[in-house]
């Protein structure tokens, strides 16, 4: 069979073209977006440079609108200059956040979220709760205002509530001993009645421009004062099994101010500067971002990030255990992968 010239460059170009789409189809069957670590190697290669400009919270790598991996960056406003389009060939996208402070209540944000349709009282998470009380209320150190209780974890012996160093720590200030009440200060909550358990262990805050990886803390309790669900117009009860986050993955969470909310990973290996106020700034990396920005607010610190898995491609991973929520801005909150939490305090996740 005799074959024209231009057959034979056409088959040539097919072969060509297949062989070099097979990275991308690589990606794809390993569930990667294409182009992700390369992307990657580009973010941390630069991201020391890049945050040395003013202006320039944090980055990360997402998604382009093609469904290819990028490095964002993140800045505070509009108007930063001299931010380059691409880095080792990869394209920068760049995304104002504003300035990304720890969540703990600061101020008046319109009062507790909530889906309400249970048909009946709205559920206040600001209110104090019989005992035992269900995940994603208000709690703290009593020397802070209010941030959430995330979680109840377990050693296999004893059981912990869990949420961050800047809610049951003071930002590093406390003591181990030190008693945890639900509901917190600025919801009139006081020690010694409304004790829920004592500071067993917490991760240090580093201010000092080394960076972090969680703000995190445990507190020592009994299954008598904290439960392992969220009110019932929550999400109900975790599993104990964890998952990472994966770009656009749908999630959920019950906090102190918003209540239940839903959201997705919009970014992922952040690495954010957060400011503590007085305590000062923490550079923070490996982080997760997640949208909308009214997924979380002031006070809905500590809280618990689950997948939200509906009837669709995550199924299978509803209520599964994602971040702890710590951070965020007008537009976005960050949160901590769970599974380094748990592994630095030696416990899972006590849920179902």
């Amino acid at each position: 069979m005799r074959f024209s010239k231009r057959i034979l460059l056409g088959l040539l170009f097919t072969i060509t073209g297949a062989l070099s789409a097979l990275p991308a189809l690589a990606a794809v069957l390993d569930g990667a977006p294409p182009g992700l670590q390369r992307a990657i190697e580009a973010q941390e290669r630069h991201t020391q440079t890049v945050m040395s400009q003013p202006g320039v919270v944090g980055t990360a790598v997402g998604l382009r609108g093609d469904g290819r991996a990028s490095v964002f960056i993140l800045t505070e406003g509009p108007l930063v200059g001299g931010l380059p389009e691409s880095l080792n060939g990869v394209p920068v996208q760049v995304r104002i956040t504003g300035k990304i402070y720890s969540r703990h209540h600061r101020e008046n944000h319109g009062g507790p979220g909530g889906s309400g349709d249970s048909g009946e009282d709205p559920i206040d998470p600001t209110s104090r709760f019989d005992r035992p009380v269900p995940i994603g209320i208000s709690t703290g150190h009593p020397s802070i205002t209010a941030g959430t209780l995330g979680v109840r974890v377990t050693n296999g012996s004893n059981v912990y509530a869990l949420s961050n160093n800047h809610v049951y720590s003071a930002s590093n200030s406390a003591s181990i001993d030190d008693n945890v009440i639900q509901p917190g200060t600025y919801d009139g909550g006081s020690s010694p009645a409304d004790d829920i358990g004592t500071l067993s262990d917490f991760e240090p805050i580093d201010f000092s421009g080394s960076a972090n990886e969680m703000d995190a803390a445990i507190a020592e309790t009994t299954t008598g004062d904290v439960g392992n669900s969220t009110p019932n117009d929550g999400y109900g009860k975790p599993k104990s099994t964890t998952v990472a986050a994966s770009l656009n993955m749908k999630v959920q969470k019950y906090g102190r101010t918003t209540g239940h909310t839903t959201g997705q990973v919009y970014l992922t290996n952040a690495t954010v500067n957060v400011n503590y106020g007085s305590a000062g700034s923490a550079l923070f990396t490996n982080q997760i971002l997640i949208t909308p920005g009214s997924f979380s607010a002031g006070g809905d610190s500590g809280s618990l990030i689950v997948v939200n898995g509906g009837k669709g491609r995550y199924k299978g991973d509803d209520r599964k255990p994602v971040a702890l929520l710590f951070a965020g801005s007008p537009t976005v909150t960050i949160a901590s992968p769970i599974d380094p939490i748990l592994t630095r305090f030696g416990v899972t996740i006590d849920g179902e």
